[in-house]
């Protein structure tokens, strides 16, 4: 009877006490790792797609270090080659030879068209933009609410679906302040690029607000590497080309 009582003891603790709680934002942060490095070079290709099949291609060289400076060089087509762009924090630029001086861009703009901005190009670490409000905990998903940090980053809140075996996203779906979804950004095929970096190699995106039109990331060549501050200035954007 004894041994009874110890156990039914044991099992009504257990029920009733409270699961622990996931740290969202400690998460947030260790997704941001497992996407990229803290500093790293990477190669992109961008495919826009429009209704009628057609594409139009970009592809980019992009350097990032610490929470909040990247560059990207346009290598291709060739009528964009030699255009750069450069994000500190919130503030963007773009870079024409052609012009020969940096111009002032918004997150919302797109430097290539199609569904993909500014932010997503030159994208930040989420936790760098975004604070967790709350985590839902599913059998194989955590599904992260987040709220921007600031009224100058793109989208007002984001609902994250996160793998919770690979601590990668599934999909991102995107949210202005008024609660219309802007875009979904869905992350496919996961892709060890070595050096500890395994992730998802591709990232599309569609919008309620371009229908038939869909946007493609694919990413290759990701590993980790240290940049001087010169390298993110307005005055190193002409000479990005050099660290290839």
């Amino acid at each position: 009877m004894a041994m009874r009582k110890i156990i039914f003891a044991v099992w009504l603790l257990f029920i009733i006490s409270p699961a622990v709680a996931v740290d969202g934002n400690a998460l947030l942060k260790q997704i941001d790792r497992n996407l990229q490095p803290t500093s790293y070079e990477m190669y992109r290709k961008l495919i826009n797609i429009e209704p009628d099949g057609s594409k139009k291609e970009f592809v980019l060289y992009s350097v990032k270090k610490g929470q909040d400076k990247m560059v990207a060089l346009f290598l291709d087509p060739p009528s964009e080659k030699g255009r750069s762009t450069l994000r500190l924090g919130e503030n963007m630029w773009l870079f024409i030879p052609s012009v020969g001086k940096p111009l002032r861009i918004t997150s919302l703009q797109s430097v290539v068209g199609g569904v993909f901005n500014n932010s997503d190009i030159l994208r930040l670490d989420y936790s760098e933009e975004y604070t967790v409000e709350k985590v839902e905990e599913k059998k194989d998903q955590y599904i992260l609410y987040l709220k921007a940090k600031t009224n100058s980053v793109a989208y007002d809140k984001l609902t994250m679906f996160v793998d919770k075996k690979a601590l990668v996203p599934i999909s991102i779906e995107a949210y202005a302040s008024t609660g219309l979804l802007i875009k979904t950004l869905n992350y496919k095929n996961m892709k060890d690029f070595g050096g500890g970096i395994n992730r998802p190699a591709v990232l599309e995106t569609d919008s309620p607000l371009y229908k038939g039109y869909k946007s493609v990331m694919l990413y290759s060549r990701i590993k980790k590497r240290d940049f001087d501050d010169e390298v993110f200035t307005l005055t190193y954007l002409p000479r990005i080309e050099e660290l290839r």
